[in-house]
């Protein structure tokens, strides 16, 4: 049976190890060379999981994603595909390094990004593409495999709302070259804040690692929980530290020891936004104005949260929104802007001289982020109704009836 907390009490209570891993460090104390080696078991554990050879950790989601371009080798020149809905992060990232994201449009059904709009956006300057699991679900991976094989492209998994979501019996996130997944707070597992990168290559393995941590010349691929050189080498004065622009993204042992007590439970944590998916999914069953995120055959949907389109002429987002409220629900989550809108995209707030869209080692066309890039997403994102998943059994049955109660309204049945 799947577990559902039934009360905030059943929720809170200590479930694993993690009050013992979170001692265990805090016995141990600080020390600038030495630690209990919970990052170390997180990753392997990580690993073993996921069925991978290598996972390493990160101190965000967004650091995870970033350290996968500097493995990627993407810089100064390049441009990197990415869907126009999901948190802005999946393009930050790119602008960190002076690359120029570029936005494919999405699929009207099931939210993610098309591969047909991936191909038609590759050009001569295109080095790697980040698809996007939004809101818990696959994009077309094999697709998008096969576009980046012809293409000698780097494929990036953007897995932070997607642990344990399948695409055709594998695992999303194992499928790419790399794949990021966030520890945020909201995320189906979490140690506050944090991340881990998985791959199966030991040339992307290392080159993660060191751009987790100053791109230390110690740094092997294979060493798990490596974040600093051992302490009889980094005492030489002689000892050449840093072999590149490497950034600091370690995660502090404290959230590691959270995150390896939630990783053991991780089936529990998913299959119960699953069961709560399943309650929304039976309210609006048969109504058509309400039109739920499509999970083509074959995928396992891991519902960070359960996304609805409102597909209607007469109702605006606000209106149902404020009815559900009204009956007794708590807020529902609008999407976030389609990104290139945003002010920092739409007004180029990026780096000076222009750069990454007028860089001088650039030489592509410079994007116009303006209305119109990607007419899909800009026409379903006003109407998206992202409703959350992480609720004990009480808060959730309210929040089907306060639905129920809002679509009877606007039916006239109410």
């Amino acid at each position: 049976m799947t577990w559902w907390p039934a009360s905030d009490e059943e929720l809170n209570a200590p479930r694993t190890n993690e009050y013992e891993y979170v001692k265990e460090v805090l016995d141990f104390g600080w020390h600038n060379t030495s630690s209990p080696g919970v990052n170390m078991r997180l990753e392997l554990a990580f690993a073993e999981r996921f069925g991978v050879n290598y996972a390493i950790t990160h101190n965000s989601g967004t650091g995870t994603m970033h350290s996968c371009l500097i493995a990627a080798g993407v810089g100064p020149g390049d441009e990197v595909i990415v869907p126009p809905i999901t948190a802005a992060a999946t393009s930050y990232v790119v602008i960190h390094q002076n690359a120029v994201p570029v936005y494919a449009d999405l699929d009207p059904r099931t939210f993610e990004i098309d591969a047909a709009s991936i191909r038609e956006h590759i050009t001569p300057y295109t080095k790697a593409i980040i698809p996007v699991a939004l809101y818990g679900l696959s994009p077309d991976m094999d697709e998008i495999m096969a576009i980046a094989r012809e293409h000698n492209l780097v494929v990036i998994e953007d897995c932070a709302q997607c642990f344990l979501g399948e695409y055709k019996g594998r695992l999303v996130g194992t499928i790419g070259d790399m794949a990021s997944f966030s520890f945020q707070g909201s995320k189906h597992m979490t140690s506050g804040d944090g991340g881990i990168v998985i791959t199966d290559s030991e040339r992307y393995a290392k080159g993660v690692r060191q751009a987790m941590v100053f791109a230390y010349s110690t740094i092997e691929a294979a060493s798990a929980g490596t974040t600093a050189p051992p302490k009889e080498v980094r005492q030489d004065p002689g000892f050449a530290r840093h072999l590149a622009l490497g950034w600091n993204y370690r995660l502090p042992e404290l959230a590691a020891a959270s995150a390896l007590g939630q990783l053991e439970r991780l089936d529990d944590l998913v299959g119960w936004r699953q069961a709560v998916a399943a309650g929304y999914a039976e309210v609006i069953q048969g109504h058509d104005w309400l039109a739920p995120q499509l999970v083509p055959k074959g995928l396992v949907n891991a519902y960070w949260c359960y996304t609805v389109l409102l597909d209607s002429d007469e109702i605006t987002w606000h209106q149902l929104r404020d009815k559900i409220v009204e009956f007794g629900g708590e807020p529902v989550y609008g999407s976030w802007r389609v990104t290139y809108l945003e002010p920092a995209f739409a007004e180029e707030r990026f780096y000076g001289k222009g750069c990454p869209n007028y860089c001088p080692l650039y030489k592509g066309t410079p994007q116009r982020y303006a209305p119109g890039l990607c007419p899909v997403a800009e026409s379903i994102q006003p109407r998206l109704l992202q409703f959350r998943t992480n609720y004990i059994r009480p808060r959730a049955e309210r929040q089907y009836e306060a639905l129920a109660k809002a679509i009877a309204f606007f039916e006239g049945k109410a």
